[in-house]
């Protein structure tokens, strides 16, 4: 049974990003927990939001159930599957604060959250709630959904990465149970400044890699950078069809770069298809498997 977590404005790209949740899983028992949060214009602070006038807040808790029953009311009357329930929560919080605490407490699989088209990584990258969700969440992957893209089979997967990172068996399952449940093929794309050869830590990390991944089709690609990593992406994954980009979230990974690259780099890349961001392991786990791995590496 798995357990995703889908925050909504009860907009439209929240909605898509239900709708791609929903197909998505369709052949899996999950219980879909969705989360709408509300602090009025005027709190802006926790502090302001709790000296609250607390009918006002009643009438804003209570059109905010409503609106939560609705959207139940609405995926049920279309989907109709017996795989999935529902829970709903209304939380009066912010949005970041109720996230990680229901992530802790429910032990959530997956965040799924809609990103808006019309201003692409402008949304995504500039303190946007999809990014501080990816930059807070620590225990489960974020999985961003764009507002116009309509579900498809992700049966081609991009996966980013550099090789300068050890990854873990741990870290990497998100992806290998998105390429199994999907018969995907895993596409591993490395953006280089100027191609050359790897490094002996970047062969390691390789090497692990393709051990993770043996049970699944994949293949590696080694691009130069156009003149950002995420305008390189956004062709690499253009060129190939690709359903779906995943990459990890660590210090100086290829999303933290995204995040930092000037904005009229980032322009042309607006997120045109879902973007599963996995977060790196604590230090003790990522030590131990590193550890482990050095012992069976010549399997």
């Amino acid at each position: 049974m798995k357990n995703i977590l889908i925050p909504t404005d009860f907009s439209e790209n929240a909605w898509n990003a239900a709708k791609y949740a929903i197909a998505l899983f369709k052949d899996e028992q999950c219980v879909f927990h969705l989360l709408n949060t509300y602090t009025p214009s005027i709190a802006h602070s926790r502090f302001m939001a709790a000296s609250m006038n607390g009918s006002a807040t009643d009438v804003i808790q209570h059109n905010s159930q409503k609106e939560l029953e609705k959207l139940v009311a609405s995926i049920k009357e279309i989907y109709n599957n017996p795989n999935h329930s529902f829970k709903t929560i209304s939380s009066f919080s912010l949005l970041i604060d109720e996230v990680k605490e229901l992530v802790a407490a429910e032990n959530m699989d997956l965040v799924v959250m809609g990103t808006k088209g019309a201003s692409g990584l402008e949304e995504v990258f500039m303190g946007s709630n999809t990014v501080r969700v990816i930059k807070s969440v620590k225990e489960c992957p974020v999985l961003a959904i764009p507002q116009f893209f309509e579900f498809k089979k992700p049966s081609e997967i991009a996966f980013a990465t550099d090789f300068n990172r050890f990854y873990t068996l741990s870290e990497l399952q998100p992806l290998l149970d998105m390429a199994n449940t999907f018969n995907a093929t895993i596409r591993i794309v490395h953006v280089q400044y100027e191609i050359k050869a790897l490094t002996e830590i970047q062969q390691f990390n390789l090497s692990m890699l393709r051990k993770y991944l043996r049970e699944v089709e994949y293949y590696i690609h080694t691009v130069t950078e156009l003149n950002s990593v995420s305008r390189t992406l956004e062709v690499f994954t253009n060129e190939l069809d690709i359903h779906l980009l995943a990459m990890l979230h660590y210090q100086h990974s290829y999303m933290e770069r995204m995040t930092r690259e000037p904005v009229v780099k980032r322009l042309a890349f607006h997120t045109q298809i879902p973007l599963l961001v996995i977060p790196e392991l604590g230090m003790g786990t990522y030590a131990k498997e590193k550890k482990e791995s050095s012992f069976s590496f010549s399997d």
